[in-house]
C-alpha cells in the first residue's frame, strides 16, 4: 500500500506508477535527503513532538540506510515513487513502527525543496573550484605568453596586435564573472525551507531555526508557500551554467580555428586529440567540439526550466517534478566540460612563430598610423581617411604599411616624418598601449598580478 493511499479503493495503474515515478532519478539525492531527515527527527525529538528515544532510533536507523545504499545492498523500488518514500519505507522495514513518526510536521513538498537546495549548494561548491582551477591555467598560460605576439580580430578579421596573454585575460574576467554569479545563486540557495510542510506550516511546535543550524544554512524561508513551490534557484543556476558554456563554446571555437592547419596557431596534446577512422593524418580538436556542442543541451534545460515554472499557480504542482533532471545534467555537463578544459589548454602547444607571421599581413598597423597623425594635429576623421587610401596604394602593391616609402607617405600627408617607420613597428604598437586592461606587457603583468590576488582571496 501507498504511503499516501488512505482514501484511495484502487491501486495506481502500472503505467501511471512508471510515469509518476521519480526514483529513477532523484535517487541521487539519497545523501541530502537522509541528512534532512536526520536534523529533522533531531529536532522533533528536542521538540517533544516524539521522545528522545525515538528520535535517536530514527536518526541511528537513518545512518544505517546511508551505509547500505553506499555499499549497494538496497535496490529503489519504482512503486516507492521517490527516494523521500523508498527512504522512509526502508527505515520503517529496520525500526519498525517509530519510522512511520519521520514524517510527522513534514511534507514531500518541503523535504524535496529541502534537498534540492542541500545538493545545489554543494554543486555550486565544487562548480566553483573548477572554475577557480580553469582561471589558474588561464593566467599560468598568460605569464608564458606576456611577449608572444598575434592579430586581434573583429568579424574575424585582422584588426589591432595584441598578445596571447591579453588574448587569455579576457576569458579570465568571462569566467570571473561566472564565478560571481555562482556565488549569487548559492546566496539564494542558501535558504531553508523544512518547515513549510505542504504550504502552510505545521500546527506542531517544530524549530525551524534549529534545522537550519543543524544542516548549515544561511536563513529560513520567509513564507511557507514560496517555500516549497520556488525553484527560481534551480533557473538561476541553469542560466549562470548556459553563461559558463557560452564562454567555453566561444574559447572552444578558437580553439577549434586555431589549431587549424589555416591558422597553426596551437597544437593540440595527442591526449586531448582524435584521429580519424578513414584519414590517417587527421588530428581532431573533438574535446573543443564536445564542449561547444554541448552547450546546446544546458541552453534547452533553462528554457525548460523556465517554461515548465511560468504558468503554474502556487503552491507545489507535479510539474515541478521536472526540476530534478534538468538540473542533474546541468550539472554534470557543467562540471565535465570544465574539468576537461583546463588540462586540454595546459597541455596545448603555442606555435609563437606562425601567430607572429600572420601579424604581417592584414594591416594590423593602420589605426597606429592613423593614431600618428592624429598625434601630430591631424583631425582622427581625416587622419583616418588618409591611411585608409595609404592601406589602399599598399594593397593594390602587394606590400605592407611599412614597406611604402617615405616619398608615397609624404605625398599622402606631408606629416609623415622617418619616424612613422619605428611608430608602426608591431611590438610598438602593443607596448604603445599601455593602458589599465591593454595589451602592453606591463599592462597585462598588472592584470595577472590582480587575477592571482583574486584567486588566492576566493581560495581561502
Amino acid at each position: 500500500m501507498k504511503l499516501w493511499g488512505g482514501r484511495f479503493a484502487k491501486n495506481t495503474d502500472a503505467l501511471v506508477e512508471d510515469f509518476h515515478s521519480s526514483i529513477s532519478f532523484d535517487k541521487r539525492l539519497y545523501k541530502q535527503d537522509i541528512a534532512g531527515s536526520m536534523a529533522h527527527a533531531k529536532m522533533l525529538g528536542k521538540q517533544g513532538i516524539i521522545t528522545q528515544e525515538e528520535a535517536e532510533v530514527l536518526v541511528l536507523g537513518l545512518a544505517e540506510v546511508l551505509n547500505e545504499i553506499e555499499a549497494g545492498k538496497i535496490e529503489f523500488e519504482v512503486g516507492a515513487e521517490d527516494i523521500h518514500m523508498n527512504v522512509e519505507k526502508i527505515l520503517t522495514e529496520k525500526v519498525g513502527e517509530v519510522g512511520k513518526k519521520l514524517h510527522t510536521a513534514r511534507s514531500r513538498n518541503d523535504q524535496v525543496a529541502l534537498d534540492l537546495r542541500i545538493y545545489l549548494k554543494d554543486e555550486i561548491t565544487e562548480v566553483l573550484e573548477l572554475i577557480y582551477n580553469l582561471e589558474k591555467v588561464l593566467l599560468d598560460l598568460a605569464d608564458a605568453h606576456i611577449n608572444t605576439i598575434m592579430p586581434g580580430y573583429t568579424h574575424l578579421q585582422k584588426a589591432q596586435p595584441i598578445t596571447l596573454a591579453h588574448h587569455l585575460l579576457a576569458y579570465f574576467q568571462m569566467f570571473t564573472r561566472d564565478a560571481d554569479r555562482l556565488k549569487g545563486v548559492y546566496a539564494r540557495t542558501d535558504i531553508m525551507p523544512l518547515g513549510s510542510c505542504a504550504l502552510a506550516g505545521t500546527t506542531f511546535p517544530i524549530d525551524r531555526e534549529a534545522v537550519k543550524e543543524e544542516l548549515g544554512f544561511a536563513k529560513i524561508s520567509a513564507n511557507s508557500l514560496d517555500g516549497v513551490s520556488d525553484r527560481d534557484y534551480v533557473v538561476e543556476f541553469c542560466a549562470a551554467a548556459s553563461l559558463i558554456m557560452v564562454h567555453l563554446s566561444r574559447f572552444s571555437e578558437e580553439i577549434v580555428l586555431w589549431s587549424s592547419n589555416e591558422f597553426g596557431f596551437i597544437t593540440l596534446d595527442d591526449g586531448y586529440s582524435t584521429g580519424s577512422s578513414i584519414m590517417p593524418q587527421k588530428k581532431n580538436p573533438d574535446v573543443a567540439e564536445l564542449v561547444r556542442g554541448k552547450s546546446g543541451r544546458v541552453f534547452g534545460h533553462l528554457i525548460g526550466q523556465l517554461t515548465m515554472l511560468k504558468g503554474l499557480p502556487l503552491a507545489y504542482n507535479k510539474d515541478m517534478q521536472e526540476d530534478k533532471e534538468a538540473l542533474f545534467d546541468t550539472v554534470d555537463t557543467i562540471k565535465k566540460s570544465l574539468l576537461v578544459f583546463a588540462p586540454m589548454l595546459a597541455t596545448m602547444r603555442v606555435n609563437k612563430t606562425r601567430m607572429r607571421e600572420i601579424v604581417k599581413g592584414g594591416f594590423i598597423n593602420a589605426t597606429d598610423a592613423a593614431d600618428y597623425l592624429a598625434a601630430r594635429g591631424v583631425p582622427f576623421r581625416e587622419a583616418h581617411a588618409v591611411v585608409g587610401r595609404l592601406v589602399a596604394y599598399a594593397e593594390e602593391k602587394g606590400c605592407a604599411l611599412e614597406d611604402v616609402t617615405l616619398e608615397k607617405l609624404q605625398e599622402l600627408s606631408p606629416v609623415f616624418e622617418e619616424d612613422i617607420y619605428s611608430y608602426i613597428a608591431i611590438e610598438k604598437c602593443v607596448k604603445a598601449r599601455n593602458v589599465p586592461g591593454g595589451p602592453a606587457p606591463q599592462a597585462v603583468k598588472a592584470a595577472i598580478a590582480e587575477g592571482r590576488a583574486w584567486l588566492q582571496t576566493v581560495n581561502k
